[in-house]
């Protein structure tokens, strides 16, 4: 008889959910971080639930024979540990997911910048009646650092409403169906001078890491506003916050920061021109059950032997452009 598969799920603070035709193929072995190690011995599945978690490097000795790894985030900057790099291990992520919330939340940005949501919600705290300008959005140019599927759907969004949109990648290209023209990721600092909207939605790589920089800050001209939806880490944080200090920036809508939860000290809390968001972007109210119904169609595929969506190239750190589907 053919061994049933084992599948080990990291499940953290939330229950997981969706497990019940997974169960009917395979033995599930459900643990909180401390039991991670017993959870991997002799698995043939982890599925990272709990997709903060760091416990997996600790337990990875008892992983040998393991063979794939799901975990239910877009991002994979914090599970890449070099063990599992190179391994023959598969890593898979929520590919698809979280294209719309975010693509949403951007849109969400620039109506709130634009039209000056964040001051009138002051206004009404005081009670004070104070009629203020908006900004047509239709006609304003956006720049979005990140041509993967979260980017693709963001500028598909974006242009609904009349917004010119361009990318940024690995890569210049021309006559691209999302974006009409990409600008390769080297040149950020000397093409961003006339964009209105900084939409960063990249991942966190070597290659990414400090992509905004005080260079690229700098030539922002003094009515952009920058979106991070990404990772903190992708920005120059110090020189954001220079530059908005100083007046000349035109404001910041940030989801995702250098250090996580941002302290109460950070002077981000109480820029006025700066609306902070608990790194949620991605959440929606079919989050959880998209996630869970994705690893059991996932998991269908890995048992019928069939070729996996939404492999990341651990070299890269993510999901490359095009391998998203089976």
């Amino acid at each position: 008889m053919t061994r049933r598969p084992v599948v080990a799920v990291l499940e953290g603070a939330r229950p997981v959910r969706g497990l019940g035709r997974v169960a009917e193929l395979a033995d599930i072995r459900v643990t909180q971080a401390d039991g991670l190690a017993g959870a991997l011995d002799g698995a043939d599945v982890l599925y990272l639930w709990d997709y903060f978690s760091g416990a997996l490097p600790a337990a990875w000795h008892a992983a040998g024979s393991l063979r794939w790894l799901h975990v239910a985030a877009a991002g994979v900057d914090k599970l890449l540990f070099p063990e599992l790099v190179s391994s023959d291990v598969t890593v898979t992520n929520a590919h698809g997911i979280f294209d719309q919330p975010m693509a949403e939340y951007v849109l969400g940005a620039v109506l709130h910048a634009a039209k000056g949501f964040g001051p009138l919600r002051d206004q009404q705290r005081e009670a004070q009646w104070s009629w203020r300008e908006g900004r047509n959005i239709a006609g304003t140019r956006a720049m979005v650092v990140g041509t993967g599927s979260i980017g693709r759907h963001t500028a598909r969004l974006l242009r609904a409403v009349g917004v010119r949109v361009e990318g940024v990648g690995r890569t210049a290209a021309e006559n691209d169906e999302d974006f009409g023209r990409i600008h390769a990721s080297e040149n950020l600092a000397r093409v961003v001078e006339d964009v209105d909207w900084l939409v960063l939605v990249a991942p966190l790589t070597p290659a990414t890491e400090n992509l905004v920089s005080a260079e690229v800050i700098g030539a922002m001209k003094p009515s952009a506003v920058l979106i991070n939806v990404g990772r903190g880490r992708l920005v120059d944080e110090d020189a954001l916050v220079r530059r908005l200090r100083a007046g000349t920036l035109g404001g910041a809508v940030l989801d995702t920061f250098a250090v996580e939860p941002l302290p109460k000290v950070n002077p981000l809390w109480s820029l006025p021109s700066v609306l902070v968001t608990p790194h949620m972007a991605s959440n929606a109210d079919s989050w959880l059950d998209d996630l869970a119904a994705q690893f059991e169609r996932n998991f269908l595929l890995w048992v019928e032997g069939r070729a996996l969506p939404g492999v990341v190239d651990k070299g890269l750190g993510y999901v490359p452009s095009g391998h998203g589907r089976a």
